[in-house]
């Protein structure tokens, strides 16, 4: 009888797990409804690279307008911003060592980059597709119940040029949602190293962290942290940046 009890708890256990990864894809897929959107996003950049007297750091800030309908993306630069840019562009022509901190911060605002922001169940369910699936359990996010269900990244997650050189990754997905499945949020961890040229040896850690809101019948990022490390051939490199996306009536 305590074996029959303990195979159905497995199964009951298992079950629970099956339903939070398809409650979370059923979510992702209703939640790609191109709806007009406004909003603006601000980002912050930090970035240190080498040591001592030679190390060089920047620190900026830009932000942008968005307008998303049926006409397309549009994104709005104010008379400041534009000025800072210009500045900056001008200070770089006469000198290429000048720093840029506003230039470096508005590259956050290619398509690319703005993308997980706007659609972000699109961009989440395209970092899931080549996850597995390990765990569910109770938890909690932002002090509301949650599920978190943990999946794993594989060396197919990089290109094949870079597996050449990469000889240890390893990467997790978390993500964490409600009862009906949608995100609340997400965090990625992933490490890596290797050797190339035989002598050059290479280390590094990235961590994403992305909070989630409905807006309409889409899911937008409201918050985006993304962080790493990585040291080789004699440098060292930090980076950190900062999105937050305010939606707008």
């Amino acid at each position: 009888m305590r074996l029959v009890l303990l195979l159905v708890a497995i199964a009951i256990s298992a079950a629970a797990r099956a339903d939070g990864a398809a409650d979370l894809k059923a979510a992702l897929e209703r939640l790609q409804e191109p709806g007009p959107l406004k909003a603006t996003l601000e980002a912050s950049v930090w970035r240190r690279e080498g040591e001592g007297k030679d190390v060089e750091e920047i620190n900026g800030q830009a932000s942008v307008s968005i307008d998303d309908s049926a006409r397309g993306m549009q994104l709005t630069y104010s008379r400041e911003m534009l000025a800072r840019l210009d500045a900056e562009a001008v200070a770089q022509a006469r000198n290429p060592n000048a720093k840029t901190p506003t230039m470096s911060a508005a590259k956050d605002f290619a398509p690319t980059e703005l993308r997980p922001m706007i659609s972000a169940a699109a961009m989440l369910a395209q970092r899931l597709e080549k996850a597995a699936f390990k765990s569910e359990k109770q938890d909690s996010y932002q002090g509301k119940a949650a599920r978190m269900l943990t999946y794993a990244q594989g060396m197919d997650v990089i290109s094949d040029r870079q597996r050449k050189y990469v000889k240890d990754f390893e990467g997790n997905i978390y993500v964490w949602i409600g009862p009906d499945g949608t995100p609340l949020g997400s965090r990625i961890v992933q490490s890596y190293s290797g050797r190339a040229f035989l002598v050059v040896s290479f280390n590094g850690k990235n961590e994403e962290n992305s909070s989630y809101t409905v807006a309409g019948k889409r899911l937008v990022t409201s918050r985006f942290e993304s962080r790493g490390s990585s040291t080789g051939a004699g440098e060292k490199g930090e980076f950190k940046t900062t999105k937050t996306l305010q939606l707008m009536p």
